[in-house]
Formats: C-alpha cells, sequence, structure tokens
C-alpha cells in the first residue's frame, strides 16, 4: 500500500492514495501499464498517443485530396516519430527483463550451488565432529600413556630390581638357613637345660638322702655316746 504520494505538475500540488489487492491483483495492474506506457503523472499516455498519430495519418491518406501528399508525409513522419518513441522504452524495459532473467538464472545457478555447499558443508562438519572425536580418543590414550609412562619412569630399573629381588631372596634364604639353625640349637638347649634340671634335681635328692643319712647316723651315735656314759657312771659309783 502506497500512501500520500504527491505530485506537482502544472504548477499545482496533486496528491492520490493508492491502494493495491493481493499480489496477483498488482502484477496485473503493472503488467497493464507496462504494456500501455500508462503512468500515475500528469500526460497522456504513450499509447494513446500512438494510437492518435496513426488515426491521424490514416484519415489522411484516406482523403481524395491531390495536395495531401505532403501532409501525409507529415504525418507519417511524426507517426514513425511516435513508434519510435514508444518502441524505445519497450527496447530499454526488454532489455531490462532479459538482464532480470539472466540475473534470475544467474541467482538460481549460485542458489544451487550455496546448497550444493552447504551440503557439502553439513557433511564435512559430521565428518569434522568425527575426527574430533576419534582425536579426543586418541588424545586420552596418549595422556593414559603418558601417565603410565612416567610412573615407570619413576621405578628403577628392571635390572636394579632383579638384583634386588635376588639379594633379598639371597637374605631370606640365609635368614632360613639361620632360624632352621638357632631352631636346632634352641632344641639341643632345651634338651640340655632339661638334663641339667634333671642332675640337678637328682643330685639335690641325693644330697637330701646324704643329709638324712648323716643326721640318722649323728643321732645314733649320740645315742650310743649317751649309753656309754651312763654304763660308766654306774661303774664308777660301784
Amino acid at each position: 500500500m502506497i500512501k500520500g504520494r504527491r505530485v506537482a505538475g502544472r504548477g499545482e500540488e496533486m496528491s492520490a492514495n493508492y491502494a493495491f489487492g493481493t499480489f496477483a491483483e498488482d502484477e496485473v495492474i503493472i503488467k497493464q501499464r507496462l504494456l500501455t506506457r500508462t503512468t500515475t503523472t500528469r500526460g497522456e499516455p504513450p499509447l494513446k498517443k500512438l494510437q492518435k498519430r496513426f488515426t491521424t495519418f490514416a484519415t489522411e491518406i484516406e482523403k481524395d485530396s491531390d495536395g495531401n501528399f505532403a501532409d501525409c508525409e507529415k504525418f507519417y513522419k511524426a507517426f514513425l516519430q511516435e513508434m519510435m518513441t514508444f518502441e524505445l522504452p519497450l527496447l530499454k524495459s526488454k532489455a531490462v527483463v532479459d538482464a532480470n532473467v539472466r540475473e534470475k538464472e544467474s541467482f538460481n545457478e549460485l542458489q544451487e550451488e550455496i546448497k550444493s555447499q552447504i551440503c557439502q558443508a553439513k557433511s564435512d562438519i559430521e565428518e569434522l565432529k568425527k575426527q574430533l572425536e576419534k582425536s579426543r580418543v586418541e588424545r586420552r590414550h596418549k595422556e593414559e600413556c603418558e601417565a603410565v609412562r612416567k610412573l615407570v619412569a619413576s621405578w628403577p630399573p628392571r635390572s636394579e630390581t632383579e638384583k634386588l629381588i635376588a639379594d633379598l631372596e639371597a637374605e631370606i634364604a640365609d635368614l632360613e638357613a639361620e632360624e632352621a639353625s638357632c631352631v636346632r640349637m634352641l632344641d639341643l638347649r632345651r634338651k640340655q637345660f632339661s638334663l641339667l634340671l634333671h642332675v640337678v634335681e637328682e643330685l639335690q635328692n641325693t644330697i637330701i638322702e646324704d643329709e638324712q643319712r648323716n643326721l640318722g647316723d649323728d643321732q645314733k651315735l649320740s645315742s650310743e655316746e649317751l649309753s656309754g656314759g651312763v654304763g660308766s657312771d654306774v661303774m664308777a659309783v660301784d
């Protein structure tokens, strides 16, 4: 919709409001104006002026006068001039239409090319996504391998570890042999100590028996001495 279009002409100001319908109706109106070369400005339409020139020329030819040859030629030239004036905008319009058609075809080709490029770009994006995911997995594996490598590098070489293990095994074997020797020595000492205790016990028993025996002998001796002294006294008294 176009509102308030103001056109100046013949010293006066004109104002017009134009309302268009649907796109199809607008297209018909525009097509009709292009064909008839009518405009919304002042002045007579070009097609109507051409028609008048032709009518004037035809009317002059149909006259039965022998002296109208100059007028016919004048009207004929005016008609040709008007036709050329009318044809020139048509040629310009045709050139514009042809250019628009070529531009539209070029635009369609460009649009198809852009669609193809978009499809190719989408395919490339999907492929790049897969490659990115693959690269992430590879990078994660590399990081894990690097962590394992650092962990392995922090430990001593295998030869040193094997030598250390061999030394430890030899030391363990020596300790086991020493333990077995200590066990045998301890068993021997246990037996010797048991024997010593038995000997001490036997010795104590022997000492006790000897003491008891000596005590009995002393008592017997004392009794005998006592018995002998009393008899001597009795004999002495007698």
